[in-house]
């Protein structure tokens, strides 16, 4: 039986790596890295619950996504579709932090120019904001918002659901097969390469909104499958230029692939599919 008076925080059940409250742990230590909200003070933390908690990362875009869809659904009722779809990826932003959106403008200034390896790496260190990064940064976020705002109000909230926990999965593939490049950087504690049994459960947790929009029929399968396909070749085809420009991923790679891959997915959703796919 378990000792009563054992400190909820103590690290003793850390290290089981199967109960329930130490996945619970590693889910609220992934919430609290990858977003501004508070978790419990019974969590408590140890290094090694940061180096786990990659499983979830999914499991976080499934917060984000509700906190979005329930902004947009709340706004619509108030003012007309495109203002509420802006509220709604302003309030995504604020709720992440611009996490994922700067490792994407740092992606874009270090791999925007003809340089070598080290250069890149120091210019996407570099905390100040370059050119190609401002352009990618605004070019990106008007490309979500057009994208959303051409959808119907059911299909935003549905492709929400399905875009924040996709594009996070497939940031996380980055960490199951590559390498991180860094000595050192935000990215680190997390660049540690996922068992097959923490993947597969990354991937349930990304899974299960699709499929649960499918079977709603909140949008039809040719359109979701447009949507993943169409996200999975954009992480595919970014993780191709970290190997080749910089031998594995940085932090700001991650933030690259989820923010690329959710605009990605948002454009396959509302492709105009041809006749014999739809028939």
């Amino acid at each position: 039986m378990a000792d009563p008076r054992q400190d909820p925080g103590d690290s003793r059940d850390s290290t089981s790596g199967t109960g329930l409250l130490y996945q619970l742990r590693l889910f609220f230590i992934a919430l609290q890295f990858f977003t501004r909200l508070p978790i419990p003070r019974w969590v408590g933390f140890q290094p090694e619950w940061l180096q786990r908690c990659t499983r979830y990362f999914p499991l976080v875009g499934w917060i984000v996504a509700w906190v979005c869809a329930l902004v947009y659904l709340l706004a619509v009722q108030f003012w007309p579709h495109l203002l509420a779809v802006l509220l709604s990826t302003a309030v995504g932003i604020w709720l992440t932090g611009a996490f994922h959106e700067d490792g994407f403008a740092d992606v874009c200034d270090g791999l925007g120019g003809a340089v070598g390896r080290e250069r890149a790496l120091e210019i996407m260190r570099d905390s100040r904001l370059g050119s190609y990064g401002v352009i990618g940064i605004v070019l990106l976020l008007a490309l979500k918002v057009a994208a959303l705002n051409a959808l119907l109000p059911l299909q935003v909230l549905a492709v929400l659901g399905m875009a924040h926990p996709v594009s996070r999965w497939l940031a996380t593939c980055l960490i199951w097969r590559m390498d991180y490049v860094r000595e050192q950087g935000k990215a680190k504690p997390l660049a540690q390469h996922l068992h097959g049994g923490e993947f597969l459960l990354a991937s349930l947790c990304a899974a299960l909104p699709v499929i649960g929009v499918w079977a709603l029929g909140l949008m039809s399968w040719q359109r979701i499958v447009v949507g993943v396909l169409l996200a999975a070749l954009a992480a595919v085809w970014l993780a191709q230029r970290f190997q080749q420009r910089l031998g594995g991923y940085t932090g700001d790679c991650l933030g690259a692939v989820q923010q690329m891959s959710e605009a990605a997915f948002y454009l396959g959703a509302l492709a105009t599919l041809p006749g014999w796919w739809t028939a």
